[in-house]
């Protein structure tokens, strides 16, 4: 009963990791939905003006005006059918991520085979999903096809966010400002200031450029999209640069002129483009590491002593301590151990460091060390004591 307990599934704390899965096309389809609606309301808008137009003119202009509005509806049309076609793509992209979901209640012991294999694919997904979230799209799109999971994973959304996140790092914000415009109502239900801190950026240049000391553009700009609404300290901080030019010294006009706000920029447009699609800012699979490398973190892992070991003692490296989880590892809680592990024989040394008799003799000489001394293995300093030191160790 015992074993059954431990391998028993629950798929529900398995699927904890796996919400962005079903959350990404719902909140796309609401998306697109809105897409369409906008696009009707503004069509019908202009249709119903061009009739009434029509209605007061001569016939050979109104058969003209008839015949433009003939071509907005066309044009509305393909909209709507290329907005069909996302929304298909994206119902089927949802099927299939149901049924992979699905497949795992479906199994009910973490012995079964089909668990090994739907553990393969979500870790396929993970690696996928960090590999966009480092830049590397062509990558990441080889690797689904390879793996089969391209409808389990988001690259073109992805692909979409480092477009514009590198478009800001080189100083090119129309890309984001024609996203924000397209997600506008969206991004003012999560109060997001995306959007201020765009235009703000946008006065930021002219008054680099000398234009706001003496352009009516400038001073419009400001007007137009920062001194109106709830946001007042965005026009305060415009109106603070008309009197400082860009080699002052005085904050926060010198950080505001700084070239490293792109940066900035680029890692607020990520935070809302995640925060508005309902994805997590860190890499899935450094949040499922996160939990295996707790379960092995101890207090020595980020020791002095972890970080002096080297290969003299001839031990595995411990995944905590390698270079390429160390720091992940650094913020999770260490694990609850009910039992000591220890080596036969145990013996300490001067210097507190505890060893197993005849492995430490065994590594002494390997080392070198002359007759009757004994040293510490992972002392770089390699420091002798008389084998007299030694002092057994007695566990209760």
């Amino acid at each position: 009963m015992a074993e059954l307990a431990i391998t028993k599934l629950d798929p529900d704390s398995q699927l904890l990791l796996d919400q962005p899965l079903l959350r990404l096309p719902y909140e796309l389809l609401r998306k697109n939905l809105k897409s369409a609606q906008r696009h009707i309301e503004q069509a019908h808008k202009n249709i119903q003006k061009d009739l009434q137009t029509a209605a007061a003119q001569s016939p050979s202009l109104s058969l003209a005006t008839i015949d433009a509005t003939l071509t907005k509806a066309q044009t509305l049309k393909r909209k709507l059918e290329q907005l069909h076609i996302e929304e298909q793509n994206l119902h089927r992209q949802q099927r299939v991520r149901i049924q992979h979901l699905q497949q795992l209640h479906e199994v009910h012991s973490l012995a079964d085979v089909k668990y090994d294999e739907w553990s393969h694919t979500r870790l396929d997904r993970l690696l996928v999903d960090y590999i966009l979230r480092q830049g590397s799209t062509q990558s990441a799109k080889e690797l689904a096809v390879e793996k089969g999971i391209q409808d389990l994973v988001d690259v073109d959304v992805f692909e979409e966010c480092g477009r514009i996140e590198k478009g800001l790092r080189a100083g090119k914000m129309q890309d984001c400002l024609a996203w924000c415009n397209d997600n506008k109502q969206s991004l003012k239900k999560i109060n997001s200031t995306l959007e201020l801190e765009l235009r703000l950026q946008q006065f930021i240049e002219m008054a680099r450029n000398d234009e706001a000391k003496t352009g009516i553009e400038a001073i419009y700009h400001a007007r137009k999209y920062l001194s109106l609404g709830q946001e007042s300290g965005f026009g305060l901080k415009a109106g603070g640069l008309l009197a400082h030019p860009s080699d002052t010294e005085v904050e926060p006009f010198r950080t505001m002129y700084n070239l490293a706000r792109y940066d900035q920029l680029a890692e607020l447009f990520v935070k809302t483009h995640h925060e508005l699609f309902s994805l997590p800012l860190q890499p899935l699979l450094h949040t499922a590491l996160s939990a295996g490398l707790s379960a092995l973190k101890t207090p020595s892992c980020h020791s002095e002593f972890a970080l002096h070991a080297n290969a003299n003692t001839g031990a595995p490296v411990c995944p905590i301590c390698s270079t390429e989880l160390n720091e992940l590892a650094r913020n999770v809680p260490y694990a609850h151990q009910s039992k000591s592990h220890i080596e036969d024989d145990p013996v300490v040394l001067p210097n507190g460091r505890v060893f197993g008799r005849e492995r430490l003799k065994t590594l002494n000489e390997k080392l070198g060390t002359p007759a009757g001394k004994i040293r510490d293995p992972t002392d770089p300093e390699g420091v002798e004591w008389d084998e007299r030191v030694m002092k057994k160790v007695f566990i209760s």
